[in-house]
């Protein structure tokens, strides 16, 4: 389950990122969870909760977005969503979540039909800020 290893590499960023202080001075710790990740939102909320155990800090601090997959026409620079292309199903979405540049293979821009596009958003887990009570976000991405 990668979702217990991105949710242990989360907690220690954010350690890294406090430093030596208690985390009990967390406020939030905003996380976006791109689609093409393939995260199972609620492995990787246990998998937060197994980490933190100890910590003295909650998972209630922990604000989790979820991001489509999205592209841009490096020609016309439409933009579009994974979610309601057409023609895309399970196999591919699964092909494109082990390969995400295999997109190409399966979609072109709606509007111009050019195969020259990026993937645009999520991908990854990002870790998009921390932020301290009392204080300014110690870490914004």
């Amino acid at each position: 389950m990668h979702e217990w290893a991105l949710a242990d590499a989360v907690v220690s960023t954010v350690e890294e990122k406090v430093g030596k202080r208690n985390l009990s001075i967390l406020k939030e710790v905003h996380i976006r969870l791109g689609e093409l990740q393939n995260i199972d939102r609620e492995i990787f909320v246990t998998g937060l909760k197994m980490m933190l155990r100890g910590k003295q800090c909650g998972l209630e601090v922990f604000k989790i977005d979820m991001e489509e997959a999205g592209f841009k026409c490096n020609y016309c620079e439409t933009e579009w969503k994974l979610n309601g292309y057409p023609g895309i199903g399970e196999d591919e979405r699964e092909a494109i979540h082990f390969l995400p540049e295999s997109a190409h293979a399966y979609m072109q821009c709606p509007k111009c039909g050019s195969s020259d596009f990026t993937v645009a958003a999520g991908r990854g887990v990002l870790i998009e800020s921390i932020e301290l009570n009392g204080q300014e976000p110690t870490y914004n991405d």
